[in-house]
């Protein structure tokens, strides 16, 4: 999959650079489902959900907030919300491939595989420049041990964030609980 061929709804709005990366999450969560011998119906999930979890990230703060007006969520993570709202508002109505995009940036312990697979494959994702070895020998990982590869990027992705001292979501703090 490339950027160039990305099929995003008309409504999308990224950037090369991000089409670039939403090709990137798209492969890694395609290999995954291909490796773990996937119906057809879930990887068109996985699918689906890694090609329109970043549909808005280039959005204007004002354009998100106009789509998800009562989130009171720091900007740099409405982009998942206003996406999951628009795809419903389009007609989309697989709860799991809602629910991966909505969360996506901040996790949810109501993710179910797909949710899962898309929380990991946005970070894991080759492109991304920090700890590359061990992010893609996580990524090895997933298609035999997703539940194990799973609870490491929690893990993962919890401890940078307290670390930088950011406030945790709510919902990152419940899904850290439910993994653990």
């Amino acid at each position: 999959m490339t950027a160039d061929h990305l099929a995003l709804p008309a409504w999308g709005i990224a950037s090369p650079r991000r089409r670039a990366h939403i090709a990137r999450v798209a492969t890694l969560a395609d290999a995954w489902a291909g490796a773990m011998g996937l119906d057809a119906a879930e990887r068109e999930a996985w699918r689906d959900a890694a090609l329109w979890h970043d549909a808005l990230r280039d959005a204007s703060e004002a354009e998100l907030r106009a789509i998800v007006p009562d989130l009171d969520w720091p900007a740099s993570v409405l982009h998942g919300p206003a996406a999951a709202v628009r795809l419903a508002a389009d007609g989309e109505e697989r709860a799991s491939v809602l629910d991966a995009i909505r969360w996506h940036t901040v996790g949810t312990p109501i993710f179910d595989r797909t949710g899962r697979v898309l929380y990991m494959a946005d970070y894991l994702e080759p492109g991304r420049a920090f700890e590359r070895e061990w992010r893609a020998e996580v990524a090895a990982r997933v298609a035999d041990d997703l539940e194990g590869a799973f609870r490491e990027v929690v893990r993962h992705r919890l401890a940078a964030k307290i670390e930088s001292g950011e406030r945790l979501h709510p919902e990152t703090a419940a899904l850290w609980e439910s993994v653990r």
